[in-house]
Formats: C-alpha cells, structure tokens, sequence
C-alpha cells in the first residue's frame, strides 16, 4: 500500500508538469489578453508595448514559461492582474479556498446524507410508489441546470420569503474573529455561535443548488448497486445461514454496494470544489470558481493558472483517497 501511495504521488507530480505546460501556452493563445483588459480600448501602441514589458509577455512563449516555472519553484506564482490588481495570487487563492472549501463539503456531505439512505430504501421498495417517486426526483435535479435552480431558490426563499441571505458569505459588520478561513468553523472554535449561523444561513441555499447534481447522482449508484448486490449469491447464502437482516443488510449488501458508491462521490467532490462558478456567481459567494470566472473575464494569468491547476491537483488526491478507501471496504483488494 505505501509503494502504491508512492507511486500515485510521483504521478501526481507528472500531472502537473504537464498540465502546467499545456494550461500556460492554452492561455496566451486566447484572443485579448490582459493587456487589452487592463489598458481598455483607449489603450495606445506605446502604452500596450510598455505594459507587455512590464508583465514580460513580450517575450517568446517558451521563455515566459521556463522563467514562469523558475518562479514558482521559488514560490513565487506572480500577482493578480485582474481579479485583485497587485495582490499576491497566492494570498488571493488561500483567501477564497476556504469558501470553496465550506461551499462544497457542505453540498457532498447534504448530497451523502439523502442520497445514500434514499438510494437503499428505493432500491429495498423496488416498483414502490417511493422508488418511483425517487427516480423521477433524481431525473429532475440532473435535469435542471444548477444557474435556473440558484436564481429559483434566491427568488423565492431569499427575496420572496426574506428567510435567507440573498448573497455573500457572512454579514456586514458582524465582527467575527477569522482563525481558520472557514467561517463556521471559526465560529465554533471561538465560541461565536452567531457567527457561525450567520455562515451557515448564507451557505443553505448555495448548498442546496449545488447539491443537486451530486445527490441524483449518488441517488442512482446506490439504488442500482444495491439492487445487483442483492441478486448475488453469497447474499442468498447468508439469508439461508438464518442471518437477522440487519446483518445482512449492513455486513453483506450494503458493505459491497458501496464501492461504486465511493468511486462517485470521490469525482463529484472533485468536481464540486472546483466547478461552483455559476453557484457562485449567482449568490456572488467569494470563492474560488467566482474568482476563476472574473479571472477568464479580465485575462488574469496568475489567477487561472494556479486555479486550475489546484483544480486537477485536487482530483488526483481525491482519487488516490478513493482508492486506498477501496482497501479499507474491500478486504479483497488489500489481499492482492
């Protein structure tokens, strides 16, 4: 298991060499640049070769890279030049991934906790009226895109109902201590309860947008998995050994349903962390796909590159945890 973890990680060094490589050539080849946003249309020849020497973009793409690369071995991933003009990209990263970070383990673990118990119960009452009532759900929030949902949601429990904040990630004014980055779990460290709700209150309808997808998702592995792991004969052994049924369920099917389960859940966190752009921007919450999308609005190269590449770099860890999670349900593959 170490030389594997190892080897995974030696992978997920060459990931990111390469995609360092092609996201940095991707990038310039895009019409405009950052130049042109931030010089504007009245920008003169003078102006726009002086800014390019400024920013070293007047240099051939190979040199920009390999000098790029000498920076970032040195920790030095540049400045913003749009997204927050002169700030340390790094300081720009560490200050929304915490939102991020809040805004998509809360839609996993909302997306985990109905759609696993949903998953089983539907496939325990296959043809019921529940099932049937489930899958059409499960249709649904696949179907309907996350924007229509976060603008619905924000109509009508926001400006409608008044019941929660439309927008942001914590009130104005509340005064609350920062430790961590993570708003709740700043509150709960230093006993600011009402922070911590205040948090909370402004994450309930981004959750529930962006726990959608996930959830239908993890709602169709777990019904469809738990269907084929009851048909199967070391199930039926077990129910002849005169085994209660609540051995049988947790032990036997449940145990060995869960491994497509884990394999799901693990791209859809991947995929949450990085893909909340449009929940984001919707309830112009401050993490990391808004500061993606103003990043690809105003060409900010610092911004995208490193948040792209945080972005693959974060499914290749969650995949080698899926993996060694594998191990831990399966004895069978910490045999081989």
């Amino acid at each position: 298991m170490l030389r594997y973890t190892v080897r995974r990680l030696l992978q997920l060094v060459l990931v990111m060499f390469v995609l360092s490589i092609l996201l940095f050539f991707w990038l310039r080849s895009l019409p405009g640049g950052p130049v042109s946003a931030l010089l504007g249309e009245r920008a003169t020849a003078e102006s726009r070769a002086q800014l390019e020497k400024v920013l070293g973009l007047d240099q051939p793409v190979i040199v920009q890279y390999f000098k790029y690369l000498g920076r970032v071995l040195t920790g030095d991933f540049g400045q913003s030049t749009g997204v927050a003009p002169g700030t340390d990209v790094m300081d720009v990263f560490f200050t929304r991934f915490g939102a991020t970070i809040e805004l998509a383990v809360g839609a996993i673990v909302l997306a985990l906790l109905f759609g696993i118990p949903l998953g089983y119960y539907a496939a325990r009452r296959k043809g019921g009226f529940l099932d049937t009532g489930l899958i059409i759900t499960s249709l649904i929030g696949i179907a309907v895109p996350v924007f229509f949902l976060a603008f619905l949601l924000k109509f009508v429990f926001a400006v409608r109902l008044g019941l929660l904040p439309p927008s942001g990630r914590q009130t104005a004014g509340i005064g609350a201590t920062r430790v961590t980055g993570l708003f709740i779990l700043d509150g709960v460290l230093t006993r600011e309860w009402d922070a911590s709700w205040d948090s909370v209150r402004h994450l309930i309808l981004p959750w529930i947008a962006l726990a959608t997808i996930p959830f239908a998702v993890i709602f169709r592995i777990t019904r469809a998995s738990v269907l084929e792991v009851q048909g199967e004969d070391f199930v039926r052994t077990a129910e002849a050994k005169g085994l209660t049924n609540s051995t049988i369920r947790s032990r036997h099917v449940l145990r060995n349903a869960m491994l497509p389960v884990i394999t799901v859940t693990g791209l859809q966190t991947g995929a949450l962390l990085v893909g909340a752009v449009l929940t984001e921007k919707v309830f112009a919450y401050p993490g990391l796909g808004e500061a993606l999308a103003i990043g690809f609005t105003k060409k900010d190269y610092p911004v995208m590159q490193v948040v792209i590449i945080a972005a693959a770099a974060v499914f290749v860890i969650i995949n080698t945890l899926v993996d060694l999670a594998y191990a831990l349900v399966d004895p069978r593959i910490r045999t081989r």
